[in-house]
């Protein structure tokens, strides 16, 4: 014999409902019970009735409603918590039958339906091997409450049109990023939502302090409208004053505050803030780095920043393990010290073997100076393939580099020996030059970046010192950019940008015919980054035996269509790519000859950095080769 509870919620009259009290209303009510998972709208049809193995389960449950609110009933009703309890009463059983309609009706209100039609029924089951009773909730939730109106207003310094037009604009951004405007369907978490992002576009710049000084949903359930209104206090102002650092014993807290570059006496950012963060966090010096505005100080307009900080050890090793079509195996050994003694500046050491390339090296690099600027000096030894010659090369380096967030500036005096080594090989030569390099990055993201661009350039003068002394000037420059190519849509979804990644590179060696300038000056290109479809560097000048070598003209180009890749009605992490690339390299700028590789790639969004593998065919070359990478840099 069925159990029947049936109740329909009036509509009769308008409702003063206020959201913050449904939100207390919709919190357990036995909060002390285990709550048993549902996982689908029949909760408890199966999953109840192996809730326990040895046990039958008291009741199934189901939840007849459009699907979106059956889940959303299935996984918060009270009435669910008490399925894997076989030893209910009557009387426990017909108390919790009567709290559900209550229970539904408030969490009903939540999502924006507050005239259902609920119907609780319960039957006896006593054959079935799931439950000796079955639990149907069947819900008709009725029209959904639409914004009629929202209403945002300020208090504090924010509503103050005498400060300029800045802070206008502040406001009218939190009234641009609204997420409830009139017609948007209400909910509780919407409404809650929709709050807390317009206070964090306050937060976000001068005013940190700010809150929320006064809200409310009134909800007119005849008609199904909501109007909202919210107040936010702005809060005082604020400006970056002095940093403070917490938690240094061997680093100079005067050295934090130059890596860090906060921008004292501008006005709060909380961007900005941020990226001090990562610059000290990335610094090499620090194992945790976090900063926080202290907006208790008595002054707003020079508020300390505080930074926490954990120290990195004085020194370390790092190893590591690649691997490349290029070159093979790679294996590395890192030793660092953040503070050499006397001198107290930044040493890290690298010894890297793979197939083509042994190398050690090290690099030595100050505290930058208030204006970012830091004194930088380097030496390396390296034994490389370079074209048909082994060729053993040795480098010195010094001078100053700055970094910012998106451009790279150095200038520095570089000395080159290189002693070639093979049939014909040249002659052994050494060079001095005075360089300039400037790099400048514009992508969206700098690891896995799908728009902006890039543009990097080096100019040299110098002149060899052996054979013979030749002066000569170097040039190069590099650029990658992104250009939009539409978007591919999914039904019910986001669609996702694809796009054409467009590259070039040209270098330039200019000096008498008869200079040997340094084979490290020289340029070879072919492989990974280059021209795929040909083997690295494989692309040179030759001669007259038809040996390779560096050239004094490079000349690289390179286009490739990215997509997307949609799996089962969902995009992945993988994009599919063509590409077409083109590079040439000789001693004569009229006897570049283009060599030419196309084909198809993947691309994966690992955690580490995009894995990148490219079949390609080298149309001169008349062979197909595969790519693998990881990783991006520019």
């Amino acid at each position: 014999m069925p159990c029947l509870l049936h109740t329909a919620a009036p509509a009769r009259g308008s409702a003063l409902l206020l959201i913050s009290l449904l939100a207390l209303l919709a919190l357990p009510g036995c909060g002390l019970l285990p709550a048993a998972p549902a996982n689908n709208a029949q909760a408890g049809s199966e999953e109840g009735a192996s809730a326990t193995s040895d046990t039958q389960a008291a009741f199934t449950l189901e939840v007849r409603a459009p699907q979106d609110i059956a889940d959303y009933l299935a996984r918060h009703l009270e009435l669910q918590r008490f399925q894997s309890l076989p030893g209910l009463t009557a009387n426990e059983l017909s108390r919790l039958l009567g709290a559900a309609d209550a229970n539904a009706r408030e969490l009903l209100a939540t999502l924006g339906y507050f005239s259902p039609t609920l119907t609780v029924e319960m039957t006896e089951t006593p054959g079935s091997s799931h439950a000796p009773r079955a639990i149907a909730v069947t819900v008709e939730p009725g029209p959904q409450t639409q914004i009629r109106q929202a209403h945002i207003t300020f208090s504090g310094p924010v509503a103050e049109t005498t400060q300029g037009a800045d802070t206008d604009q502040q406001a009218d951004q939190v009234r641009r990023v609204w997420s409830l405007p009139p017609g948007q369907p209400f909910s509780q978490s919407a409404w809650d939502g929709a709050k807390a992002q317009g206070l964090r576009t306050l937060q976000s710049q001068r005013y940190p302090a700010a809150q929320i000084a006064y809200s409310r949903a009134e909800v007119d359930a005849d008609t199904h409208l909501a109007d909202l209104s919210v107040t936010y206090d702005s809060g005082p102002a604020y400006r970056f004053g002095p940093l403070r650092v917490q938690g240094s014993q061997r680093y100079d807290s005067d050295g934090a505050r130059r890596l860090a570059r906060l921008p004292t006496g501008a006005d709060y950012s909380e961007a900005q803030l941020l990226d001090a963060q990562q610059r000290l966090a990335s610094s090499g010096y620090y194992d945790a780095v976090f900063l926080t505005l202290d907006t208790e100080a008595s002054d707003p307009q020079a508020a300390a920043v505080l930074a926490q900080v954990r120290e990195a050890p004085l020194q370390k090793w790092v190893f590591g393990l690649g691997l490349s079509t290029d070159s093979g195996v790679r294996w590395s050994t890192d030793h660092i010290h953040n503070r050499l003694p006397l001198v107290g500046w930044r040493a890290v050491s690298k010894l890297a073997l793979d197939r083509k390339t042994k190398l050690i090296g090290t690099e030595w690099t100050d505290l930058p100076d208030d204006g970012g600027w830091r004194w930088f000096g380097g030496a390396q030894a390296q034994r490389e393939t370079t074209g048909s010659y082994q060729v053993n090369s040795a480098r010195l380096r010094a001078g100053r580099g700055q970094s910012t967030e998106r451009i790279d500036r150095n200038y520095y005096l570089q000395y080159d020996y290189a002693n070639s080594q093979g049939l014909q090989a040249p002659p052994s030569s050494t060079a001095l030059s005075m360089n300039y390099s400037w790099t400048g990055r514009y992508f969206d993201h700098p690891n896995a970046p799908s728009t902006g661009h890039g543009l990097a350039w080096e100019l040299g003068a110098g002149t060899t010192l052996r054979p013979q002394r030749d002066p000569f000037v170097r040039a190069m420059v590099r650029w990658l950019g992104f250009v939009p190519l539409g978007k591919v849509a999914l039904d019910g979804g986001l669609p996702r940008g694809s796009r054409l990644a467009l590259r070039a590179e040209g270098g330039v060696v200019l000096a008498r015919d008869a200079a040997q300038v340094p084979v490290t000056q020289l340029f070879l290109t072919g492989g990974d980054t280059t021209v795929r479809g040909y083997a690295y560097r494989e692309i040179g000048a030759r001669t007259d035996n038809n040996l390779l070598y560096g050239g004094r003209y490079l000349a690289v180009a390179s286009a490739e269509w990215q997509r997307p890749i949609a799996l089962r009605g969902n995009f992945t992490d993988w994009e599919s790519t063509l590409f077409t690339d083109v590079g040439a390299v000789s001693d004569q700028l009229g006897a570049l000859h283009p060599r030419v590789g196309v084909g198809a790639g993947l691309r994966w969004r690992s955690p580490v950095g995009p894995l990148q593998a490219d079949l390609a065919y080298g149309v001169q070359a008349k062979r197909l080769r595969l790519h693998l990478r990881l990783g991006f840099t520019f």
